[in-house]
């Protein structure tokens, strides 16, 4: 008897053991992403022909303990290696694991290297040569815990490439995945009829094709790893491989078995063709060009196993949850008796169906965890609609009941108010229900959510299925396409995380605000570039420039700003931190073609610049952070504790009769109005006069105020 270790992804171990089990193996033992288990070489070559869920079969040499370069060196060596193979053949070597003395794999594969061609040399043999690609025989070593496995790879190239692929889609799935997955949904104990409306490029059904017609998934393969060992018995060998294709012969006549496979994307469909072709099952498949929320149920009872599209794979979130929650509508409408198995690595996608899973199960899709979870849809509880009549536009009518009501009523009375202000950017919903904290904001055909911070005391697992059933609601709620909500989460800003990249990609608009045109991005930050509650407040700059000479400090993208300038302004000077921010600024007035010399742009630590200008002014604008402790600022600051000092060093810089207007989002600020009247200033809170409509919900985080100071 021989001794083998079948690898597999982690969480291919159970089916892995079953499989070897019915192939005839003993003394089998799960480990860590593998198998071990005892075969004759007969039985060897039976398992490397047709292990469906192996990833390779390794012919264990030696196995044994390992705390040492030396020890390591030495298990090698003692290895009689010209039984294993020819020196005329090339040889590499592939070192698993990690830890101990193993600071990095090629420390392992060199120091086996060396014994092996140390070991021919003091055997009189002249050495071989190392191959680094396609190499003759291909050794195999894993080190864990001490321990150190050495053997020859029996399989050779990764098993899940049966040879029947030409191309892949976008998002391959690897053959021993779906194999994995027809073992794990029961499917492969009974077949039976079998579809996948996201058959891509028609994995599952081509290994369940092969299964039902009892074909063995190494027939098609041009190479083995035992082809150059010593040992090979090509005899035995050319015996299995013929009575696998008496099998395959046999199995495919007596195959009953129906499967339809469909896929919105015509070249996946076409190239799920051709691969079923070369595999031998492509007249046992129906293929069909088709969106899966129009497919046809095949019969009364059978399995759909899919692989549906998910973040890594296709699609927006957005678009992605509309589509799983109307894939769950039609099948409880249509696919009463039949079994459902899905794969995905997104759990709140897989929660949009609103089905209750029978069974959970990990399972890995190369590097990423993914959850495999089956459904039984009792045909009792089946809701009968007529298929026509099943809602493709994302009727929702059922979920988030509150919140869609609310969004709907918000959004109606915004809608006409908008277009009569002259506006096309404003807040629809901003957590006016406690269950759904949440912030929606509307920029043209587009809608920006953001996500706020929960409570603690909320798991996580209710504030995800809540947000999930926004992104669900939303579309129909307000007419949106799926495809144009944006979703952001907001937190507390730490140092510069502000003006940090959230997205690669950019997704830029122009907006008019009063005439005023500003520039967006939707999804390179966490905010836009214009701040939705200040619309009044830039407006009431604009109505105060005329003729004077405006500040702005701390000004973001210079939008206030902006407003003075075409309110008439005799100069304009627009003051922050950012580079990122000071360059849009400056893009934003080209967008309203002020390109005057009177417009000036610095970028500078506001506090900084305050004590080392001597530029004078007849109204400043300024609206600081509520806290910050940026690296580029010397010290903290909280507007709470500073403001009066913050004020206070603005007087240098007005003219007579100059005017502050001065604004914060700090929830429950107190103005220090006793300490500002002390310096000379006439204090007037002017919150209602600026507060637009669509923040009028929520004026605890709006506090705005004019301030003027008398000589």
């Amino acid at each position: 008897m021989l001794n083998f270790f079948a690898a597999a992804p982690r969480g291919y171990e159970y089916a892995l053991s079953l499989e070897l089990a019915d192939l005839g193996a003993s003394e089998i033992k799960e480990s860590v992403a593998g198998v071990y288990f005892s075969a004759s070489l007969e039985l060897g070559y039976r398992i490397t022909l047709w292990s469906r869920i192996a990833s390779r079969i390794i012919l264990v040499i030696h196995k044994g303990p390992c705390e040492s370069p030396e020890q390591l060196y030495n298990a090698a060596y003692g290895i009689d290696w010209q039984m294993e193979f020819n020196h005329r053949s090339t040889f590499s070597i592939d070192f698993h694991g990690m830890g101990g003395f193993i600071n990095n794999t090629m420390f392992g594969a060199l120091k086996i290297k060396d014994a092996i061609v140390d070991r021919f040399r003091d055997d009189d043999c002249p050495r071989p040569d190392v191959a680094r690609v396609d190499a003759d025989f291909r050794i195999d070593a894993h080190y864990r815990r001490g321990q150190i496995t050495i053997g020859l790879n029996f399989s050779g190239p990764a098993l899940h490439k049966r040879g029947y692929r030409s191309t892949t889609g976008e998002a391959p799935l690897k053959e021993n995945l779906a194999a994995n997955m027809l073992v794990r949904s029961g499917w492969q104990k009974t077949p039976v009829t079998l579809m996948d409306p996201f058959c891509g490029s028609g994995t599952i059904l081509i290994e369940a094709a092969m299964i039902a017609c009892d074909m063995a998934p190494g027939l098609h393969r041009e190479r083995f790893g035992f082809e150059h060992w010593h040992r090979h018995n090509d005899k035995v060998w050319q015996g299995l491989l013929d009575e696998a294709k008496a099998r395959a012969s046999i199995g495919k006549t007596r195959c009953t078995t129906k499967f339809y496979g469909s896929d919105i994307d015509s070249r996946l469909v076409a190239l799920a063709k051709r691969n079923a072709e070369n595999a031998g099952v492509l007249d046992l498949i129906e293929f069909d060009v088709s969106n899966a929320l129009n497919v046809k149920v095949p019969g009364e009872s059978g399995y759909l196993i899919s692989n549906p599209p998910y973040g890594e794979r296709l699609g927006t979130v957005t678009a992605l949850l509309q589509l799983y929650y109307q894939l769950g509508d039609k099948f409880k409408a249509e696919f009463g008796g039949w079994n459902l198995a899905i794969l995905n690595s997104d759990v709140e996608l897989l929660s949009a169906l609103k089905l209750k899973a029978d069974k959970q199960m990990k399972m890995n899709n190369g590097a990423l965890e993914c959850a495999f979870n089956l459904y039984t849809v009792h045909a009792e509880n089946t809701r009968r609609v007529d298929p026509s009549k099943i809602n493709r536009d994302g009727d929702v009518s059922d979920i988030a009941v509150p919140f869609a009501n609310r969004v709907k009523k918000n959004f109606k009375q915004l809608q006409k108010w908008a277009k009569k202000e002259g506006v096309d950017s404003y807040r629809i919903y901003d957590a006016d229900l406690p269950d759904y904290k949440v912030a929606i904001d509307k920029y043209l055909d587009y809608v920006v959510i953001q996500e706020y911070t929960a409570p603690v005391d909320i798991p996580e697992s209710v504030t995800k299925r809540r947000l999930t059933d926004v992104l669900i609601t939303l579309p129909s709620a307000i007419g949106i396409d799926p495809e144009n909500i944006i979703l952001k989460t907001r937190e507390r800003q730490k140092g510069t995380n502000q003006y940090e990249k959230i997205q690669a990609n950019k997704l830029e608009l122009i907006t008019t605000e009063y005439g005023a045109k500003f520039k967006l991005n939707l999804k390179e930050y966490l905010d836009t570039g214009l701040f939705l509650d200040h619309r009044l407040t830039r407006k009431l700059v604009g109505q105060k420039s005329k003729d004077k000479d405006v500040l702005n400090l701390f000004a973001y993208t210079g939008t206030a700003s902006v407003h003075a300038a075409l309110g008439g302004a005799k100069s304009v000077k627009t003051v922050d931190m950012s580079n990122t921010y000071t360059n849009w600024a400056k893009e934003n007035f080209a967008l309203n073609g002020l390109n005057d010399d009177k417009y000036q742009f610095v970028q500078a630590n506001c506090m900084q610049w305050i004590k080392t200008t001597h530029d004078k002014f007849d109204l400043i604008f300024i609206d600081p952070p509520t806290f910050s402790n940026s690296k580029r600022m010397e010290d903290s600051f909280d507007v709470l504790r500073d403001h009066v000092a913050l004020l206070s060093s603005l007087i240098k810089l007005l003219n007579p009769g100059g005017e502050i207007i001065f604004s914060n989002n700090k929830r429950k600020f107190k103005m220090e109005i006793e300490a500002l009247e002390a310096l000379n200033f006439t204090v007037k809170n002017i919150d209602n006069q600026t507060l637009p409509l669509d923040f009028k919900r929520n004026p605890q985080i709006h506090n705005t105020w004019l301030l003027t100071h008398a000589e």
